[in-house]
């Protein structure tokens, strides 16, 4: 376990390096990148092997303010979750050589990378806590770094606004989180994890509903994901890309842990995590559809991502308390997957919707089109984390979403509510990934095909090469798990190796249907291979010409007649109507010859708008009431101090 301290010395080290070195641009950024890189090197060595050699679980602790102790514990789920908080950094790293190009915020870049690091370094810290203080410790430090990594271009008012909305659901989740430990210390009377099953079986419910409202925050579970959705546009794209397709595993670490170390009886939380999921599932990808601009697009679609892999665990966790080992594990084992490869395409992703921003100087879908031939790489490398993330073979997200399906299939049991609940939880994945291919139809048809809508667009050029092969080592990634998933799929099963409900089970069977599946996407790609050989062949000789899109029967088409995002959801969208509210704006036609007309369709987030109706505004006037305090004079405020004290002391 010491190997994995050093290497999170060295990821801080790379972080204050930056800090000395913030005036020599250039080499700031590859000090701080080789060695952050180096320690994220470390730690995935140690975590990978440790891993599949199904070594003994190890533990650690120190004195702290001689007062408390930071105790640490790594068992297979920690080691898990290592490997993907260890795996994604170097490569955003990289991918910001020079997506951080900008010389005059080089203090501010600095200051950035510094974040980063102890952004990793908590994370890590996280999944390894083996006690109160010490995750709590480290929960917060996560948070606060996060924080200044969202607000980086502080000077954009819509980014101030969403840091302080990032921050407000962060510490507003730690409360519910101090509540569930200050309930768990009161019945136990001790800070470690390992006193939790001992409280009383009425009592976990409410523990884990307290801190399901603190994780799933920070996961983007339905309707708690506002923060999510606000930071993913706002932050720099590889900050994104680490926020959405790592920290937010955190949240999914800490549901699962608080799971196990309840060890509760009651099925209800398994039926109240697969519930959560359907919702997050189906409505985070009915907003990523209806939504236009594509870094908050992905922000959406991270919360229906997020959705699939609770669906996992809600399974799983059924299944447990119906003695199903084939639903536990395979839920679970699925779950798990898909946290690994959601972590792949989803900063590819992000990453790809960067290198638009920046070339392309909007991330507006109906302000792009054409990018395909002016941004190739990026183009295509987005167009196979498109597929990935709709589930689709030969891409990785298959091979996930086709565990947890495996699972939910034997859960179809006699017993009541698990067959309805596993009915549901078939039925939303097949919905979800059905709308997910939609939404990614949408936006690889509308902003990399077809004809540019703005002259930003015709004049985009491909991004940098450290952005382009991050994303094509990315794809690669992606694609080289979906033909050939089986390492991959053991890797999920080694995580669970220390989790009571499913060690030990017998996977033989199952592997075997893995190894034709692998097989069938074999013969499929061969055949794509062949096919395109061959009409190489046959076009060698021949003159190829090229020529206008067909326009439909119109001679003269303008980018004005393509699809608008709006118009190729709307029937869609209009299903989903109760849960997705659309505001239109028309000014109308009032005169014989009428002037410009305006017509726009803005769909609203339903959680947001009750935030605003039962929260936000009955505080605000609340408060408003209050401001008689606050009136100028400091002998009032003195007066304030002193009955407070008076107060303090008579309970004293």
């Amino acid at each position: 376990m010491d190997t994995m301290f050093v290497s999170l010395a060295v990821i801080l080290a790379g972080g204050v390096a930056a800090l000395f070195l913030s005036r020599h641009f250039t080499l700031m950024k590859v000090v701080t990148i080789a060695t952050t890189t180096a320690g994220c090197g470390v730690g995935l060595i140690y975590s990978l092997s440790h891993l599949l050699s199904y070594a003994a679980t190890m533990e650690k602790s120190w004195s702290w303010l001689h007062i408390f102790t930071l105790a640490f514990k790594v068992d297979s789920i920690s080691l898990f979750f290592l490997v993907v908080i260890f795996a994604i950094p170097p490569l955003a790293l990289l991918y910001s050589f020079q997506y951080m190009g900008d010389k005059t915020k080089a203090t501010r870049t600095a200051v950035n990378y510094f974040f980063f690091a102890v952004l990793v370094a908590s994370m890590a810290l996280v999944v390894t806590a083996a006690n109160i203080v010490t995750f709590a410790l480290a929960w917060e430090i996560m948070s606060l770094s996060s924080f200044f990594l969202v607000i980086f271009d502080y000077q954009v008012k819509a980014n101030r606004q969403a840091g302080y909305i990032y921050f407000i659901f962060a510490q507003g989740g730690a409360m519910f989180l101090f509540a569930a430990f200050a309930l768990l210390y009161q019945h136990t009377g001790s800070l470690d994890f390992s006193t939790f099953s001992t409280i009383p079986e009425n009592v976990k419910l409410l523990v884990f509903i307290l801190a399901f409202l603190c994780f799933g925050s920070k996961a983007g579970v339905f309707p708690l994901h506002l923060a999510k959705i606000q930071s993913g546009p706002a932050a720099p794209s590889h900050i994104a890309a680490i926020m959405s397709a790592v920290m937010s595993k955190m949240g999914i670490y800490a549901i699962f842990r608080m799971y196990l170390l309840l060890d509760a009886a009651t099925p209800l939380i398994g039926q109240l995590v697969l519930v959560a999921g359907i919702a997050t599932g189906v409505l985070g990808v009915v907003y990523a559809l209806a939504n236009q601009e594509l870094k908050k697009l992905l922000a959406y679609s991270s919360v229906e991502n997020i959705g699939i892999i609770l669906i996992g665990l809600g399974i799983g966790m059924v299944g447990i308390s119906e003695h199903s080992p084939t639903m536990a594990f395979f839920g679970l084992a699925g779950a798990f997957l898909h946290v690994f490869n959601h972590s792949i395409f989803k900063s590819l992703l992000f990453m790809g919707a960067g290198a638009v921003s920046r070339q392309a100087k909007t991330t507006n879908i109906d302000q792009l089109g054409g990018l395909m031939k002016r941004m190739p790489t990026t183009g295509r490398t987005f167009l196979a984390g498109s597929v990935a993330i709709s589930g689709l073979p030969p891409f990785s997200g298959f091979i996930g979403e086709f565990l947890i399906y495996y699972g939910a299939f034997h859960g179809i049991s006699n017993q009541r509510i698990p067959f309805i609940l596993a009915i549901l939880a078939i039925i939303s994945l097949a919905v979800i990934g059905g709308l997910a291919g939609a939404c990614f139809t949408k936006v690889v048809g509308l902003a990399f095909l077809g004809e540019p809508r703005t002259d930003n667009a015709a004049q985009a050029t491909e991004a940098g090469s450290s952005m382009t092969k991050v994303m094509i080592v990315l794809a690669i990634a992606s694609l080289v798990i979906g033909i050939v998933p089986e390492p991959f799929i053991r890797l999920a099963f080694a995580g669970l190796h220390d989790v009571p409900y499913t060690a030990g089970y017998d996977t033989r069977a199952f592997m075997e249907i893995v190894r034709q599946v692998s097989q069938t996407i074999g013969i499929f790609i061969g055949l794509l291979l062949l096919l395109t050989l061959f009409r190489k062949l046959l076009y060698r000789k021949k003159e190829i010409g090229s020529g206008p899109t067909w326009g439909c029967g119109f001679t003269q088409p303008t980018v004005r007649m393509q699809y608008t995002g709006t118009s190729y959801a709307a029937e869609m969208i209009d299903f989903y109507r109760p849960f997705v509210p659309t505001k239109k704006t028309y000014t109308g036609i009032s005169r014989i010859f009428p002037g410009k007309t305006t017509w726009q369709t803005e769909v609203e987030d339903v959680a947001e708008i009750r935030y605003q109706l039962h929260m936000i505004q009955p505080l605000l006037k609340f408060l408003h009431k209050l401001r008689w305090i606050q009136h100028g004079r400091i002998q009032l405020y003195i007066a304030y101090i002193v009955l407070a004290i008076i107060v303090l002391l008579l309970f004293l």
